[in-house]
């Protein structure tokens, strides 16, 4: 979710009422001083006027895109600030509980259409991002935004050009359960730890190797213990029995070893296993602490507060090198997985 520079976003079309962020038709814009000299607009309320709201195409209905379309048609909370103009799928499908089809050119060209969520396979996400921005539209895209660092960092140079918001959505750091290890952690002198995920099996070519297809659980542990650097990584496979293990060994800026294991195949059951260990004690697995609720929900209302300017330039840098980070480790694993092999 790594964003262009702030001063881009004094050029986003700002008008109307939005009930959920109380942004009215008329108001006075107010630039605030942040950090290290990042302009960020202000708004205050003015008078009231009708609904500003933003058009937005889907692209790619499975699991993800299905539950965006959902909640763009929920009539409460952000979605009063989107309009959902349609949806764009490789299959002709027609409609989804009365939302029309429309084709990618569609989309591409039409005034009405401001941003696109991007739901399809990893594979397909740099070149639908790069299309709609090219046309001058805003993304939203479900992680990761690429397959290569030097991909994401064409693209947010491209967003920044246009003056237009690059969104990456990671609703990992929504959940529940990382909430409670960030409070769990915070204040603590980590020695050692492990994060285990196992899973089904998942094709590649679609969702790329698993150091990126499983970025989530790395940007736990960046988002837990900082920068990581990578030790060394392995690759185990059986393509016949579609099983894979991948085995990573990162350390901490304070050169504490973190290990990182992607286990999928048949039979294997969703599950994450953990083990940190702290001067102060241990942390072994989750306890139950709660349903996820509405994370999609909560990623979209992010991405409504940037397109309205309402995130501080010092949150989207640290969001963007946070991600950037991320991907960049996922390559380096990727490269060293495939020179053992």
């Amino acid at each position: 979710m790594e964003m262009p520079s702030l001063h881009f976003y004094l050029g986003l079309e700002l008008g109307g009422k939005c009930p959920y962020l109380k942004v009215l038709e008329r108001f006075s814009l107010k630039v605030v001083m942040e950090n290290e000299g990042a302009l960020t607009p202000g708004l205050e309320r003015d008078n009231q006027g009708p609904e500003r709201k933003f058009g937005v195409v889907v692209v790619g209905v499975g699991r993800a895109g299905s539950v965006r379309m959902r909640n763009l048609q929920n009539p409460d909370s952000s979605s009063a600030c989107l309009n959902l103009i349609g949806f764009v799928s490789r299959r002709e499908l027609g409609s989804i509980a009365g939302v029309q089809q429309i084709s990618l050119e569609d989309a591409l060209s039409s005034p009405e259409v401001e941003a696109a969520f991007i739901c399809s396979e990893s594979s397909s996400h740099e070149d639908y991002i790069r299309q709609f921005l090219k046309a001058g539209k805003h993304v939203l895209v479900e992680y990761p935004m690429t397959l290569s660092l030097a991909a994401a960092q064409e693209l947010w140079e491209l967003a920044e050009q246009k003056g237009k918001v690059l969104h990456e959505e990671h609703i990992e750091l929504l959940m529940e359960e990382f909430a409670f290890l960030k409070n769990e952690v915070v204040g603590k002198e980590l020695l050692r730890g492990s994060l285990l995920f196992t899973a089904g099996p998942l094709e590649e070519e679609r969702f790329g190797f698993p150091a990126f297809s499983g970025i989530s659980r790395l940007t736990w542990l960046v988002s837990l213990f900082g920068e990581l650097s990578l030790v060394s990584a392995t690759l185990e496979e059986r393509r016949e029995d579609q099983y894979m293990k991948m085995t990573v060994h990162l350390e901490t800026e304070s050169k504490c070893p973190l290990s990182w294991i992607e286990e999928k195949g048949p039979g294997l059951k969703r599950n994450r296993y953990l083990s940190f260990h702290f001067k102060s004690g241990s942390l072994e697995n989750l306890p139950n602490v709660g349903a996820n609720k509405d994370i999609f929900l909560k990623d979209q209302s992010i991405f409504v507060q940037k397109l309205l300017g309402r995130v501080s330039g010092k949150e989207l840098a640290a969001e963007k090198k946070r991600i950037l980070h991320c991907l960049g480790l996922a390559e380096e694993i990727q490269k060293a997985c495939h020179q053992r092999q």
